[in-house]
């Protein structure tokens, strides 16, 4: 299934794309698309069986806005320098264990709302994401079998990032990853039983209509089933958490001098096969 909330920031309804491209309205039969939805399978067998029967009011998308595919985000774990042409770019070392890093949830927004460059900033970059939400409470899981057991599904994220205050400010990553709409997130929620191989998706995207990013995730070092194991054995992961899996190679961080950061008025557009595409408009904040 394709999960998805439409509406004005704050007050989105559940949703659901169905089959043939249909909107379809999903607040009759769930209070949203969260955690305790992903966890309750009785639920989401009413879903299905209720888009089967074909139950399910048709929704006009026409001006209609698309939030977040997920609700009450509780937390969002990055992985850092996952790719291994993304390390390779950027002069790095793959690493030997996965680069935990976090992003606060309140950093999530709709896949096209616009996203905004910090006060100050002069290297805010971009960074295309496989996301992973997970659908089952995970702790010190043994395999990666179990692992994605424990996956919901899979969205497109877009882990924007200020490299000045990542790297050159002291500290942790948090504060190039945190600022405020740094993480678009959608367009839909894919349920892992549409994503047979999460290593197996092609990524992309573009600034201003130029392809910057086209990679695979068939390039991970850590791949999504190791990712969601280790990461288990260092913090409990609910129902309604995502991690960020990393980003390919092309980032402007990776590029010769002078390096292309984004700026006010630039249009980032974002896609992986399968999970949908995003559109933002770069703005001052």
């Amino acid at each position: 299934m394709k999960l998805l909330r439409v509406g004005t920031a704050g007050a989105e309804r559940p949703a659901l794309l169905d089959a043939g491209g249909t909107l379809r309205d999903l607040s009759g039969l769930v209070a949203d698309i969260d955690g305790a939805l992903l966890s309750d399978d009785a639920a989401l067998g009413r879903i299905r069986s209720a888009e089967a029967a074909g139950e399910l009011p048709a929704l006009d998308p026409d001006g209609l806005r698309v939030g977040p595919p997920l609700a009450r985000i509780g937390k969002v774990v990055c992985i850092g320098l996952n790719y291994h042409d993304h390390a390779r770019e950027t002069g790095a070392e793959p690493p030997a264990e996965p680069v935990i890093f976090f992003k606060a949830a309140d950093t999530v927004v709709g896949p096209n709302d616009t996203v905004l460059v910090p006060r100050g900033s002069v290297k805010t970059d971009w960074e295309v994401e496989l996301a992973v939400v997970i659908g089952r409470t995970a702790r010190y899981l043994e395999s990666g079998e179990e692992a994605l057991a424990h996956v919901a599904g899979y969205a497109v994220a877009h882990d924007v990032s200020e490299r000045a205050f990542q790297i050159e400010r002291g500290g942790t990553w948090d504060k190039g990853k945190n600022c405020e709409t740094f993480n678009p997130l959608g367009p839909w929620l894919v349920t892992a039983d549409e994503v047979p191989d999460p290593q197996a998706l092609p990524l992309r995207l573009w600034v201003n209509g130029e392809l910057k990013q086209d990679g695979t995730t068939a390039e991970q070092i850590f791949p999504v089933a190791e990712v969601v194991r280790y990461v288990s054995h260092f913090m409990t992961l609910y129902p309604g958490d995502v991690i960020n899996t990393g980003t390919p190679a092309g980032v402007a961080l990776g590029r010769p001098e002078p390096k292309p950061y984004l700026r006010a008025g630039d249009v980032v557009e974002l896609e992986i096969d399968g999970l949908g595409r995003q559109r933002q408009a770069l703005a001052d904040a």
